[in-house]
């Protein structure tokens, strides 16, 4: 296979746009440009609002992303992206500030679809646009369920520990109405 061919069939991935066809992929890739990535490189820093403006597809390697703790000058990895996944295609949509810190932790061979790409693409074959913007579209939404399923099960934890925690020092209180 070529490694036009080896990009789209892994941009038609489920951890990428399975609503695509293969023949839209191929298309798509054409539109792409390949990146190679030194381990340790941060890709994409959180809050970064220059250069936001593209997506990359995993083709070989390791990317961890990282999300900020508030208040705490911390971070925690939040996921593990590999080859077959997408980064940064809210930035091709909005150009917003990154939402994430992805860092390379492997070597990576990427393709890089930038908004001026994205656009050239509408323009040329408005239909397999279309297809595309809609297959980022439902990958984003299915993030999306996927991090509110994960915010319900912090917040069902974070209430559980807390009712452990007024338990533990509701004990720990002595009563008011033993005389001593």
């Amino acid at each position: 296979m070529t490694p036009e061919e080896v990009a789209a069939r892994m941009l038609v991935t489920a951890s990428a746009l399975a609503d695509l066809t293969l023949s839209d992929a191929l298309k798509v890739v054409g539109y792409m440009k390949p990146k190679l990535i030194k381990a340790g490189t941060v890709i994409i820093q959180e809050g970064e609002v220059r250069q936001t403006d593209y997506m990359l597809l995993v083709l070989e390697g390791d990317i961890a992303v990282e999300n900020e703790l508030p208040g705490l000058h911390e971070s925690m990895v939040v996921n593990i992206m590999g080859p077959g996944h997408l980064i940064g295609e809210m930035g091709i949509l909005d150009g917003a500030p990154r939402s994430a810190t992805c860092t390379a932790n492997t070597d990576i061979a990427a393709a890089v679809l930038s908004r001026t790409a994205l656009m050239r693409l509408l323009k040329d074959d408005p239909r397999l646009g279309a297809r595309l913007l809609l297959a980022i579209s439902k990958r984003m939404a299915d993030r999306l369920r996927e991090t509110t399923r994960k915010l319900k099960t912090f917040a069902q934890m974070n209430k559980a520990l807390q009712q452990e925690l007024n338990v533990a020092l509701n004990s720990r209180t002595p009563s008011r109405n033993t005389r001593g």
